[in-house]
């Protein structure tokens, strides 16, 4: 439980998301935890493990849960984990009578890991959305403007002439592979964590995957074997961010070389000004899908250390994750919704490349 994104408010107007930010707030990872006790008392009960009655209460209680938040961030800063005083917390609101079953043969990244992916699922469906949408726009630019005469360039030097819907075509094809490759990523992606301390399900005995297929049932997602030290779906995510806002920075970058005087391919929607020259209009927004693309990319090699995963937990490598993740994603987001205001908003200058 961290802020997440650019450590500046006035740094967040330029590269944050607040959308996408949300979903990495404390409010919403202690919503989707709650949401995995609740769900998981249910699969207990119906599996047998605990009375009805029990499961109820517990349910009762992640609902009308109110937090001590600086309790919540002692226990953090003490375990290294937020889950050991939440479970504190809502066992003396349960009550007395049904507290011992509270998280009952769960484990810290039980709860932590499924919580994630409750919440990566709106966030990849928002990435859908915007993705569809800023394929819609470029589609729609190509159809008004494609025609336009533009010239090509190969090593930053003037090649041959072509058009906008040439150009276009660059842009528009990567991220149709991307909105695709989402699609596959969230089968993949969207799936429970459920192995008790060791990641085995034998705390459960000869229920445990009856409690298993219960849980991912009322949680939505998918039933898989548990997956603690094995990271790769952390990482495939990852990969997909970094590769989306590379895709948006190849935009970027094309635009600000057209938007140069010296070229004046294109018009921008808006530009930003300068403290000491009043005659320039800077190309802002593209540039700022340049510097996610790269921020992603390194951030990308960080987050790819955490599938060194020690044995059978790492808390290193978790903590690892915490840190990096929200920003690629938040990241991610910022730089779709700037590349559809660029999108939305510019045009090509017809020009004579005789």
């Amino acid at each position: 439980m961290m802020p997440v994104g650019p450590s500046s408010p006035l740094l967040s107007a330029l590269v944050g998301d607040e959308e996408v930010g949300a979903y990495f707030s404390n409010e919403s990872e202690l919503r989707a935890m709650l949401a995995f006790e609740a769900a998981l008392a249910q699969a207990q009960a119906s599996a047998g493990l605990i009375e009805p009655a029990t499961a109820d209460a517990i349910v009762r209680a992640c609902q009308d849960f109110r937090p001590d938040w600086p309790d919540l961030s002692a226990g953090f800063a003490r375990d290294g984990v937020v889950v050991p005083a939440l479970v504190r917390q809502l066992r003396r609101a349960v009550g007395e009578a049904h507290a011992p079953f509270v998280h009952l043969d769960a484990t810290s990244q039980d709860v932590i890991d499924t919580g994630l992916m409750l919440r990566l699922r709106s966030v990849t469906t928002l990435l859908f959305d915007r993705l569809s949408t800023l394929l819609a726009t470029l589609e729609a630019l190509k159809a008004r403007e494609g025609a336009v005469p533009l010239m090509a360039h190969t090593r930053m030097q003037q090649a041959l002439a072509f058009t906008v819907a040439d150009k276009l075509d660059t842009w528009i094809a990567p991220l149709v592979r991307h909105r695709a490759a989402l699609l596959a990523l969230r089968s993949e992606l969207l799936v429970i964590q459920l192995g008790g301390p060791i990641g085995t399900r034998s705390e459960q005995g000869g229920v445990s995957e009856a409690v298993a297929i219960g849980l991912a049932e009322r949680l939505d997602l998918r039933n898989v074997p548990p997956w603690h030290s094995q990271r790769e779906r952390i990482g495939a995510y990852g990969g997909f961010l970094s590769l989306v806002s590379g895709s948006l920075g190849k935009i970027g970058q094309d635009i600000v070389l057209m938007a140069q005087n010296e070229v004046g391919a294109v018009l921008l929607p808006d530009g930003g000004g300068s403290s000491a020259m009043a005659h320039k209009s800077n190309p802002v927004t593209a540039e700022v899908l340049v510097a996610i693309a790269r921020f992603n990319a390194g951030l990308l090699g960080t987050l790819h250390q955490a599938l060194v995963h020690e044995n059978e937990r790492s808390g290193a490598a978790w903590t690892l994750e915490w840190m990096v993740l929200p920003q690629m994603t938040t990241a991610t987001a910022a730089a779709l919704h700037k590349a559809q205001t660029l999108a939305a908003g510019m045009h090509f200058k017809t020009q004579d490349h005789g």
